[in-house]
């Protein structure tokens, strides 16, 4: 009977959290502010010592367009940072903290699987040290100081019609998508059309993952755009008094979460934000320390490689002065099948054409991944139904693309099965071939620049905007012509169209809204229908969560 992922790090032998502080990174025990055995943050007083020492080498691992199949992308993370320990290497894995909304939902929690896990799986997947409830306050603080703001009529003067700010939960809940506040009487203000977005969309959790320190994300706070006046001037949460406040209340959610693997190896597991209404990576501070820290660095981008790698590259990258040394696409047989027509319940059938024919898809993201001057290889995610030939068509796929592929047993045989995967990793990290260059230069207009990621890394023909797009453009370039651009989309597909799979040609994309995300430093532009509340499926996983008889967690995977 196969273990579930719960049952596996239940059983892990995990070392104190100073013990693999001081043995794997050589932190001290009072540079860490630990939350029980196995938890710590490391203060930032220590980080910002760090300062001099050189950087290790920066590894993103990325993947293929996702399917209901499955990919295994924070797996594959997980398992290739084992495997490089394993091979007498010095390094460190940096995550995403997981919402706790996917994991009531239906995609379930953000700590690997299988033999290649971060523990405490259940601290990590649910509270944790209290970041996201921290990020999650702050917002709905400068919430409640916007509405209180309205309601003495303080200056400036908000236009209630103008508000752009709204609330957050971390829970998917669709019907606080679109509500009405202030209700009941006059004492309670000024009714108004108000929303709840999920904490991982919030424009707090995506300064709080750019930001490189504490004074820089007060800075940053400061510059959100909470609404405008009647004279469509921008009013912005350092105008309400908000930054200082919520400031004090992110002061110690902002130092990385310290961790460990399933074999005792350390992980930084440290902010969240949304890979398609923000840039979907972990927090700047957390990668920044793993590389003054250790000699290589294993990161990871959400969704596929279109929207996780290019705003990695384009977003993160770009404004924290990073410069990846290589990357690493992570495949899988049974989603290549999809890619190439099969049925989610015809994938156990061996079908090498299908899995040539949604190669066409791998090709394109090891394309996109190269056109950056990041030097790639593949990470072939195995799974027991998959045969012998199938598993050669993606190697010689990779391989016609003068690109490695290797087989990789990491859920099975945790850092065992990425030995061969790491030494080449090293390899390509150690060559010197990495000549990092974003897609486009800061100076580029705004148009042009999701013009220019549609047509290099999507395979479209160009985007489409109305009038009042057109004009909103233009209005945003006057101010923020630098900034990039965060296209937020569909992550099963190149195109907004999540059933075009493979790597389809000939689409366009209809730029639908464009939002200011002025603290952050980017712009959004809304293709499609794209949510920022999730709702829970007609059976959550919620469902079959629950406390045994000795009082242990069943249910979370």
């Amino acid at each position: 009977m196969v273990k579930s992922d719960i049952e596996i790090a239940r059983e892990a032998t995990m070392k104190p959290v100073a013990e693999v502080g001081a043995e794997k990174l050589g932190i001290p025990a009072d540079a860490l502010l630990q939350y029980g055995p196995h938890k710590a943050k490391v203060s930032m007083d220590y980080i910002d010592g760090l300062a001099d020492r050189p950087n290790g080498k920066l590894i993103l691992t990325t993947a293929i367009t996702p399917t209901p199949a499955g990919e295994g992308k924070t797996t594959t993370t997980v398992g290739l940072g084992d495997g490089l320990n394993r091979i007498g290497k010095k390094a460190m894995i940096c995550l995403r903290e997981p919402s706790l909304g996917p994991c009531f939902g239906m995609k379930g929690g953000a700590a690997g699987g299988g033999y290649a896990q971060v523990v405490p799986m259940e601290d990590i997947n649910l509270h944790f040290t209290g970041d996201f409830h921290a990020i999650g306050i702050a917002h709905n603080l400068l919430s409640a100081m916007l509405d209180n703001h309205i309601y003495w009529g303080n200056e400036p003067a908000i236009d209630v019609r103008r508000v752009a700010w709204k609330r957050v939960v971390d829970m998917n809940d669709r019907a606080l998508r679109q509500i009405v506040n202030s209700l009941g009487a006059v004492g309670n203000g000024f009714p108004r059309e108000d929303g709840f977005d999920i904490v991982v969309a919030s424009e707090i959790m995506a300064i709080f993952c750019l930001s490189k320190n504490l004074k820089d994300m007060q800075e940053r706070i400061g510059r959100i755009v909470v609404g405008q006046n009647r004279q469509r001037e921008s009013i912005t949460a350092a105008d309400i008094k908000g930054p200082g406040p919520m400031s004090v209340l992110l002061k110690d959610a902002v130092a990385p979460n310290l961790v460990q693997t399933l074999e005792n190896n350390p992980a930084f597991v440290h902010g969240g934000p949304f890979a398609n209404i923000a840039h979907g990576c972990n927090t700047v501070i957390a990668t920044k320390a793993a590389l003054k820290l250790c000699d290589y660095v294993v990161t990871e981008a959400g969704f596929g490689a279109d929207l996780g790698a290019e705003k990695f590259f384009d977003i993160k990258c770009r404004l924290a002065g990073l410069r990846p040394d290589a990357a690493v696409i992570v495949a899988t047989v049974r989603a290549l099948k999809m890619h190439g027509g099969v049925a989610k319940d015809e994938l156990g059938t061996e079908n090498v054409d299908a899995v040539k024919a949604g190669c066409d898809n791998m090709i394109r993201h090891i394309r996109n991944v190269r056109s950056f001057g990041v030097p790639v290889t593949v990470s072939i995610n195995n799974f027991i139904t998959d045969t012998p030939a199938e598993l050669q068509a993606v190697k010689e796929a990779a391989e016609a693309e003068g690109v490695k592929a290797f087989i990789a047993t990491h859920w099975a045989d945790g850092g065992k099965g990425t030995e061969d995967l790491a030494a080449h990793v090293c390899e390509l990290a150690d060559s010197g071939e990495a000549d990092f260059q974003p897609l486009y230069p800061d100076d580029m207009p705004l148009r042009d620049k999701a013009e220019t990621i549609v047509k290099k890394i999507y395979g479209g023909d160009g985007i489409t905007c109305d009038g009042a797009i057109e004009a909103r453009f233009k209005e945003l370039q006057a101010d923020y012509g630098h900034f990039p651009i965060c296209m937020a989309k569909t992550q099963y597909s190149f195109s907004t169209d999540p059933d075009a799979k493979g790597a389809p040609s000939g689409f366009t994309v209809p730029i639908r809204e464009l939002r200011l995300s002025n603290g952050a430093g980017f712009i959004v532009a809304v293709a499609g229908a794209i949510m920022t509340m999730p709702g829970l499926p007609r059976v959550p996983a919620a469902n079959n969560i629950y406390l045994n008889d000795d009082g242990q967690i069943e249910g979370l995977f």
